[in-house]
């Protein structure tokens, strides 16, 4: 039997965050609003231990700004304790099995963040780990920032469901999990990006008219829509890439026209880092309709409700 199968939580079973579709729609709903309650007592400068003496890992095979700062800071204010690994500081950089560095890791802390490659990768971990594991990216998801995403979005317009997601650019883990939330949520997603860079069927599957819609001309597909997101056109690992990607998506690049076909109450999303020029202009995510800062701020506060609920279950 593995450590894994032997360890629960006192509210229930070991859960995992790997994917947006680990969690129902109930809970999603839940932690949202647990994210509300908490951040509103972040701005009125009001504790909130509910960790207090848990300990949160996390490990970085891929690097990170935001990711780090909203754990690392988020842990804090709920009174546990961060520690930080790389694969340069770490026995991960000297080829230790990734289930062996769960097995141990997972003796000595409460609950595990990982940023890596492969979703086998962090699976393979998860399988192993004695503590819940929360998935800050990889190359096939990122469900924290999709959480953010949709809480920033409830704030600023209320309710996700029965609206639609305009996602222009790269089939990438982003759009991937976008398409998990709307099926999850009830809203239609929108996705355009150019010939060879479009969803998989093979990983997306059958999915109903009324979820997803795509697009070959990215102005039909930003019409309407409530939201219109982005990211860059060449993601961590497709570095050689470049200039290829940059003449493919010359077409999709979220402009002020772009805009224009939006839903006049639209808001314009990043998960950023942004380049200016390329996947949108300087007066669209400097402009009115954008709310990436909003949305970078509330990484911090929906991964504190996400910790609170894998550990403790509902308050």
């Amino acid at each position: 039997m593995s450590d894994a199968n032997q360890n629960s939580l006192p509210n229930g079973p070991l859960r995992h965050f790997l994917q947006f579709r680990d969690f129902s729609r109930e809970e999603i709903e839940y932690v949202l609003a647990r994210a509300q309650i908490i951040k509103d007592k972040f701005k009125r400068y009001q504790p909130h231990h509910t960790l207090h003496d848990r300990t949160l890992a996390m490990v970085f095979e891929k690097a990170s700004t935001r990711t780090r700062v909203s754990f690392e800071a988020g842990m804090y204010q709920l009174g546990g304790s961060v520690i930080h690994l790389t694969t340069n500081d770490s026995q991960l950089g000297r080829s230790e099995p990734i289930e062996d560095t769960a097995r141990v890791v997972s003796r000595m802390v409460d609950i595990v963040m990982i940023r890596t490659f492969e979703q086998t990768r962090i699976e393979r971990f998860a399988a192993h780990s004695r503590v819940p594991v929360i998935n800050g990216l990889t190359n096939e998801y990122h469900p924290c920032q999709i959480l953010a995403d949709i809480f920033t979005f409830m704030e600023m317009r209320g309710s996700i469901q029965g609206r639609t997601v305009a996602w222009i650019g790269d089939a990438n883990n982003m759009s991937y999990t976008w398409l998990q939330a709307a099926e999850i949520l009830g809203f239609t997603l929108h996705v355009s990006g150019p010939k060879g860079y479009q969803l998989d069927p093979k990983l997306t599957g059958q999915v109903a008219p009324h979820v997803l819609r795509e697009f070959d001309d990215p102005m039909e597909a930003v019409k309407g829509a409530h939201l219109v997101t982005t990211d860059v056109w060449t993601s961590m690992g497709f570095e050689e890439e470049n200039e290829e990607r940059r003449k493919a998506f010359a077409d999709w690049c979220v402009d002020a026209e772009m805009m224009a076909q939006a839903d006049p109450d639209a808001l314009f999303m990043h998960c950023l880092p942004a380049h200016r020029g390329e996947e949108v202009t300087s007066d669209v995510i400097d402009g009115p309709q954008s709310v990436v800062w909003d949305e970078a701020e509330n990484r911090m506060h929906v991964q504190k409700a996400l910790m609170e609920f894998l550990l403790l279950g509902k308050l």
